[in-house]
């Protein structure tokens, strides 16, 4: 069923609205996906803040002009899924980076981050970033660490002095 003229603009403005408040864009072609697994991985999207959508090439080229995702045009060719981030840049291309080991046909065509087109090595590095939560554990895990190597060393130390008093 054709889209009427007042659809589309309503599509175009969704996306530009989605575009000027997502951190991240991630793009990939879906040919060969079963449904099934795209409405899967749209609710593994919905839990960690990923909107994601499929819309015509014409419609979304329209939607992200004048965004920080400008420079996806080039990549949108053939059947263009896209998923924004919006808690987390890294979050999109860490769902799409694991879907597409399940499904190798998926592929993940391009992506956007403060602007820029990223490359490959840097969607895997997006991907690879950790979370605000993650990034806490780890450095209280660091600081955990750091403080046992002190109490170590320290009791070690008193052991030392008590074996030469």
């Amino acid at each position: 069923m054709p889209l009427n003229l007042d659809k589309k603009k309503i599509i175009v403005s969704n996306i530009n609205k989605i575009s000027n408040t997502a951190l991240s864009a991630i793009t990939a072609d879906t040919q060969g996906i079963a449904v099934n697994d795209i409405n899967e991985l749209r609710r593994s999207g919905r839990k960690i803040g990923v909107k994601m959508s499929i819309v015509q090439n014409t419609l979304l080229s329209l939607g992200i002009q004048n965004t920080s995702f400008a420079c996806l045009k080039k990549k949108i060719k053939g059947s263009t899924f896209i998923a924004y981030s919006t808690q987390h840049p890294g979050s999109g291309a860490r769902l799409f980076k694991d879907f597409s080991k399940i499904n190798p046909r998926f592929k993940i065509t391009g992506a956007a981050f403060e602007g820029k087109l990223l490359s490959i090595l840097e969607i895997n590095q997006l991907a690879d970033m950790p979370t605000y939560n993650e990034a806490i554990i780890k450095v209280l895990f660091v600081l955990k660490m750091a403080s046992a190597g002190k109490l170590i060393s320290i009791l070690s130390a008193i052991k030392k002095q008590k074996e030469t008093s």
